[in-house]
């Protein structure tokens, strides 16, 4: 396993809540905006949801119906294999193919590029997805764990 693959794990071994209300979720939502905002100055779209129960969607100005399709595409990776959207890229990457030769999902429903992390509840596991889209798939990616850190840490 690359050092890649390896932070990544980490990342998700170590941005687990203890609990997770439908409060966090908006609460985490505005989090994420603030920061596109601030420290970014592009517009983004930032969905959470307990598996199929949206908890919060937002799209900022700038953004497009293209960004519901990559939300909706990068969730359907972290739903259907447990990890971020970028460790499945990285991950297949890794064995010298592409997610989709290796499993052969259709491209309209599944992308596995960076920008959904599972939200994860300690003891628990996976319950749902966080997911950002508006920028390259690794600064998506960077945008949801900062966001995530920055929730857990106050």
């Amino acid at each position: 396993m690359n050092s890649t693959l390896k932070t990544l794990l980490e990342q998700e071994d170590e941005l687990q809540f203890n609990d997770f209300s439908n409060e966090d979720a908006l609460q985490l939502g505005l989090l994420i905006i603030k920061i596109a905002q601030e420290d970014i100055n592009k517009g983004i779209a930032v969905h959470i949801e307990k598996d199929e129960h949206p908890l919060f969607t937002h799209f900022m100005e700038g953004t497009s119906g293209n960004n519901l399709y990559w939300v909706n595409a990068k969730k359907n990776v972290v739903k259907k294999f447990g990890h971020s959207s970028l460790y499945i890229e990285e991950m297949y990457k890794d064995q010298g193919t592409t997610f989709h030769e290796a499993t052969g999902l259709a491209d309209t429903e599944y992308q596995a590029k960076g920008g959904s992390f599972p939200l994860l509840i300690r003891g628990q596991g996976r319950i749902g997805s966080i997911t950002v889209s508006g920028l390259t798939g690794e600064e998506d990616h960077e945008l949801a764990v900062e966001g995530i850190k920055r929730y857990l840490c106050k």
